[in-house]
């Protein structure tokens, strides 16, 4: 892989596909299993990405995808309807040039538009990645090391006759 130079594309991957294969077996080299766990979710029905704001977002320099990350209905949280950030690998090569920037700013714009919240359970040395993203650190959760909480969207009210 050649180092990026410019801007990354963010797409929908195809979860099925050569390089998306390519990039979990490359996951799986390094000692992160976030990808299997995604395509095993995937393959298994588990976790289709199906339900209303989850999505899941490819990186991609030129043609080749080199970062994924998933936003899915937060499974740890019981009777609420929040936004998780998962399976979140980027490529080494991309790494600390703003690609995985790019790809968690994908999740966030969807998640605003669709969860009061969006969570994240982060390894220690990605702290301060996430809180420049603005995720605030929650203590004490066992399944939550970040939160993003989001305001209501105000809705206008209809145009009735005589506010037109």
């Amino acid at each position: 892989m050649d180092m990026p130079h410019t801007g990354i594309e963010v797409r929908r991957p195809r979860v099925r596909s050569a390089s998306f294969r390519a990039l979990e077996k490359a996951s799986r080299a390094e000692g992160y299993w976030m990808l299997t766990r995604l395509l095993a979710g995937w393959r298994d029905g588990s976790n289709r990405v199906s339900r209303r704001g989850e999505a899941v977002y490819g990186g991609f320099y030129g043609d080749e995808l080199v970062g994924v990350c998933g936003l899915n209905v937060d499974p740890y949280i019981q009777g609420k309807r929040e936004g998780r950030v998962r399976h979140l690998y980027v490529a080494a090569p991309f790494r600390r040039h703003g690609t995985g920037r790019t790809l968690v700013r994908s999740a966030i714009v969807t998640a605003r538009d669709h969860f009061p919240a969006l969570n994240v359970r982060a390894t220690d040395e990605a702290f301060p990645f996430y809180e420049k993203l603005g995720f605030m650190r929650i203590e004490g959760e066992e399944f939550m090391t970040h939160r993003m909480e989001f305001q209501p969207l105000r809705r206008r009210p209809p145009l009735g006759k005589g506010h037109e």
